[in-house]
């Protein structure tokens, strides 16, 4: 949400060198609201951004990588690339964030297209204990 490329890396190495490393690991797309600090902020390259969820899931294999803010500018097409680089949780419902997201609808129709579904929590909770081991 306007770092740079060494900074997001920073972040990101320091998050998968802690012990255990976080279980939810959410990545942000900068959502420009009017009148904050990074209004008018040039927007991430959308592959730079698939690269950053990339290189969490390699480092965090057993961590939720959570595809958050910023969604309901993100077409569908861009947010298939982030599932197939690594992310495997979003924010559902229409407004958990300090911006929307997208309808509970639109988010359903996307998973299916895909062919993606969705875990239980004992699910994601055994996969992070796996790889915390």
């Amino acid at each position: 949400m306007g770092e740079s490329r060494r900074e997001r890396a920073g972040l990101i190495a320091q998050l998968s060198n802690m012990e255990p490393y976080p279980e939810s690991v959410p990545i942000n797309n900068l959502v420009q609201v009017e009148g904050t600090p990074l209004t008018g902020t040039a927007p991430l390259d959308p592959f730079e951004f698939v690269r950053t969820i990339a290189v969490a899931r390699i480092t965090m294999p057993g961590a939720m990588v959570r595809l958050s803010a910023g969604r309901e500018q993100m077409d569908e097409a861009l947010q298939a690339l982030c599932f197939a680089a690594g992310a495997n949780s979003i924010f559902y419902g229409d407004q958990l964030l300090t911006t929307s997201n997208p309808q509970a609808e639109a988010d359903r129709k996307l998973l299916a297209r895909l062919g993606i579904r969705a875990d239980g929590l004992d699910d994601v909770r055994q996969r992070h204990a796996a790889h915390s081991a």
